[in-house]
C-alpha cells in the first residue's frame, strides 16, 4: 500500500491472465464461452447498472468485432462468479445507460474500477493506433487485443502509457500551492502536473514542472503513489515537495498560458465551504493528495 492508500482507478480484482493472450485462437474461444461478460465502452463512458458496471453476456451482443480480452474475475460479485472471462468491446449503439468513468470511478467496486479503467484505456489505444508508426501501413490485432502488428514491416505495437507527475507543494508555514488552469471554470484549483519528457527522471520532472507552471523552485520530491488515468493514456505519479528554503513563497509566476493563477492556501481556507474554491473530483489522484494534506498526513 502506498502513502495514498487505495486510489479509485488503481484498484483491481481481476486476473489479467497475460500468458493466455498469445495462444492461437484464444480470443475466439473466449468469444464463444457462454460465461464471458463484457465491459461496454463508448468513448470514455462505460455501461452501468446503478453503481455497478453493466456486465452483459457476450452472447447477447450483436457485434463483437473490436474486442479485447481483459482477464478473469477474482471475486464472486453481483451474480458473477470468480474465474469468469471478461472482455472489453466498443459498442457505440448499444441500448444501455452510459456514465463517464471520470465521474463514477470512486463509486465502483474494486473489480469494476479495474475493469473499467483497463477497458477505456486499451480501446482508446486501438482507436488511435490503426496504422504503423514506422511505415504507415494498416496494422492487424493480435494477442487477444493487446498488440497490433504491421504486416508490411513486422513492427509490433503495444498500448502506450504516458507517465505524468503531479505534485503537492508546501511551504514553511505548511500551506499548499495550487493553480487555476485556463481550461477550468472560475474558482477551480488543483495541483501542478505535467508529462515526463524523454530522457528525464520523475524527480527531475517534478522540479521542472512546478518551476515552469508556477515559477517556484522545489526540493526533496517524495513519491506518494500512482494511478492510471485513461483519458486517454496517462499514468499519474504523485509526489510531494517543499519550496526551496531560499525562495520567497510570495514570489510565484503562473506561466500565463496553461496556468492563469497561483495561490497558497491554508487548511482553513480549503475547508471553508463559503470560499468558493472548487477542488478536483473524487476519482482523481489530485483529490486524494489534497485530502491527505488536509488531514495533516
Amino acid at each position: 500500500m502506498t502513502a495514498l492508500g487505495s486510489l479509485p482507478l488503481s484498484r483491481t480484482a481481476f486476473d489479467r491472465d497475460g500468458n493466455a493472450r498469445t495462444k492461437p485462437g484464444f480470443l475466439d474461444s473466449v468469444r464463444t464461452d457462454e460465461r464471458t461478460r463484457v465491459v461496454l465502452v463508448h468513448g470514455r463512458d462505460v455501461a452501468v447498472d446503478g453503481e455497478n458496471l453493466d456486465l452483459r453476456l457476450c452472447s447477447e451482443l450483436e457485434s463483437t468485432e473490436q474486442m479485447v480480452y481483459l482477464g478473469t474475475t477474482m471475486v464472486d460479485e453481483n451474480g458473477i462468479v470468480e474465474g469468469t472471462p471478461v472482455v472489453a468491446v466498443r459498442a457505440d449503439d448499444a441500448d444501455v445507460t452510459w456514465a463517464p468513468l471520470r465521474q463514477i470511478a470512486a463509486n465502483l467496486s474494486n473489480r469494476d474500477a479495474g475493469l473499467a479503467a483497463g477497458s477505456v484505456a486499451v480501446l482508446g489505444w486501438h482507436e488511435a493506433s490503426g496504422f504503423c508508426s514506422r511505415c504507415g501501413s494498416a496494422t492487424v490485432v493480435e494477442h487477444a487485443g493487446w498488440m497490433r502488428r504491421c504486416p508490411s514491416c513486422d513492427a509490433e505495437h503495444f498500448p502506450r502509457t504516458d507517465p505524468a507527475v503531479i505534485v503537492c507543494v508546501t511551504d514553511a508555514d505548511d500551506r499548499i500551492l495550487l493553480g487555476s488552469n485556463s481550461a477550468w471554470e472560475a474558482g477551480r484549483y488543483s495541483l501542478f502536473a505535467g508529462f515526463v519528457e524523454a530522457g528525464e527522471s520523475l524527480e527531475a520532472a517534478v522540479i521542472r514542472e512546478v518551476y515552469e507552471e508556477a515559477g517556484v523552485r522545489v526540493t526533496n520530491p517524495r513519491y506518494l503513489g500512482s494511478q492510471p488515468w485513461p483519458f486517454p493514456r496517462s499514468l499519474m505519479l504523485g509526489y510531494s515537495a517543499q519550496i526551496e528554503s531560499d525562495q520567497d513563497a510570495g514570489d510565484t509566476t503562473p506561466d500565463g498560458d496553461e496556468i492563469l493563477e497561483v495561490r497558497w492556501f491554508t487548511r482553513a481556507e480549503l475547508n471553508d465551504e463559503a470560499s468558493g474554491v472548487l477542488l478536483p473530483g473524487r476519482s482523481s489522484i489530485a483529490h486524494a493528495i489534497i485530502e491527505q494534506w488536509l488531514v495533516g498526513e
